[in-house]
């Protein structure tokens, strides 16, 4: 019987109420202790990569919609929130056990405006200003194209992305795959194994 993944809906091992851990998450401008647990992506340390996003990403948006596509447990969602904390920050991902988490330690720095929900219950009205991601590679090419196909598309005009792909994982492949999907896309940073993709919004032809 396969083993259940963090990018499941119900993971086996996912948090149960007193068996959770927590990691720590510094930055220059924030220190935020988070609640984290089995069955999610990275519980015991704050991923690499997510780290080299949330160090060089430039400023979110002040205001509007923010999407944190593939949330966990929270760290680029609360990060989001913490740096612009008059926009709506959308936690989205497909583990409700996470979700759950990511709710939690929402609460608990008193981030009221961020919004932890599964993937298909976001408004389908909804555009967002900005989106920020360390996406699910290992869900293989054919997810994860359509997953970021599914997102990229509600990008508000003059909104970006930044995703961080370890190279190794296939940066430079996803990179040309966007390009030829018609988004703008720019390495703007590149730290160790990471790489931190820009991508904009499909350029329509005429």
């Amino acid at each position: 019987m396969p083993v259940a993944h963090y990018f499941s809906e119900r993971p086996e091992g996912g948090a149960r109420p007193g068996t959770t851990g927590s990691v720590t998450l510094v930055l220059p401008d924030l220190h935020l202790r988070l609640a984290t647990g089995g069955g999610m992506f990275s519980p015991g340390r704050i991923d690499p990569g997510t780290r080299v996003l949330l160090e060089t990403v430039p400023p979110p948006p002040a205001t509007g919609d923010l999407l944190d596509l593939g949330c966990g447990y929270g760290p680029i969602a609360l990060t989001m929130a913490t740096r612009a904390p008059q926009a709506t920050v959308w936690a989205v991902d497909v583990n409700r056990s996470a979700l759950e988490l990511c709710a939690a330690n929402a609460t608990a720095h008193g981030l009221y405006k961020v919004r932890s929900m599964h993937a298909d219950e976001v408004p389908p009205d909804v555009r967002f200003a900005a989106i920020w991601s360390n996406p699910a590679i290992r869900i293989g090419k054919p997810a994860l194209h359509a997953m970021l196909t599914r997102w990229l598309d509600r990008l508000a005009p003059g909104g970006a992305a930044h995703l961080v792909v370890q190279k190794h994982l296939g940066s430079d492949s996803l990179q040309r795959w966007l390009a030829g999907q018609g988004h703008p896309v720019t390495r703007v940073a590149s730290r160790s194994s990471y790489r931190i993709l820009k991508v904009e919004a499909k350029v329509e032809s005429r």
